[in-house]
């Protein structure tokens, strides 16, 4: 099970959110630096959102995400904004391994289609849910009434082998991630799981850790760790 370092930028600084809003505390006006820190822990994996993309659905922060790719020897993730073909190959060819697709994902099922059967697994879906339901743009909007497990089901048929699923009302706020819902989309799709969401200490991982048979293969930390709950160290021994 990977242990995966969240690194989410907004206006250049490395920032956290609770329940998808901005809790105002910078944790870093260098992301790069951060990256780096978190590869220096023993990280394999680094998460990084664009959030000024997420919210305005163009990214803002391309270059510093692409100074981070260049910059450290292990792969990244990114998404926040993404919603081009092209932009996807770009992030790409610009040395991002994997490019995050959210809410251009869930409501343009062409370009979900398009995306996957040129990218593979070069591209993955981040599931964020709120009460069941798949929110968009920033978790500010809702994708109608798209239910979770429904939509989970469309990314399979499209060939989608693992997604990310966060649980907005749980993210940021140290209260443990929703172990019931991680549960239950692994066994309604038989999805492979990136968990986020809530996670506030060791005991959370090693619940998640738990699932890895079933299909929980990463857990994106981020505020546990900016916060002090544990260390990467620790997190990477226990998984």
């Amino acid at each position: 099970m990977l242990i995966i370092p969240a690194i989410d930028i907004k206006d250049g600084c490395v920032v956290r959110f609770v329940q998808g809003k901005l809790d105002k505390k910078v944790y870093s006006r260098d992301p790069i630096k951060t990256a780096k820190h978190w590869v220096k822990q023993g990280a394999k994996i680094i998460h990084v959102v664009d959030l000024d993309g997420a919210f305005s659905g163009t990214p803002k922060n391309l270059d510093t995400v692409k100074q981070i790719a260049k910059s450290i020897d292990v792969p990244i993730q990114f998404g926040g904004g993404i919603r081009s073909i092209a932009l996807i190959e770009d992030l790409l060819d610009s040395g991002v391994s994997r490019v995050i697709l959210g809410t251009k994902a869930a409501e343009d099922k062409d370009f979900l289609n398009k995306a996957f059967k040129k990218f593979k697994d070069k591209v993955i879906v981040s599931i964020d849910s709120k009460a069941d339901r798949v929110l968009t743009e920033g978790w500010q909007a809702s994708a109608g009434k798209t239910d979770v497990l429904k939509f989970a089901h469309s990314l399979k048929e499209a060939g989608f082998k693992e997604v990310i699923y966060t649980d907005v009302l749980k993210d940021g706020t140290l209260k443990g991630p929703n172990i019931k819902a991680i549960k239950s989309l692994i066994k309604e799709t038989s999805l492979k799981v990136i968990a986020s969401g809530g996670i506030s200490s060791l005991v959370d991982l090693q619940k998640l850790k738990l699932l890895e048979k079933k299909g929980v293969v990463g857990v994106i930390v981020g505020k546990a760790l900016y916060e002090g709950k544990f260390t990467l160290t620790e997190a990477l021994k226990l998984a």
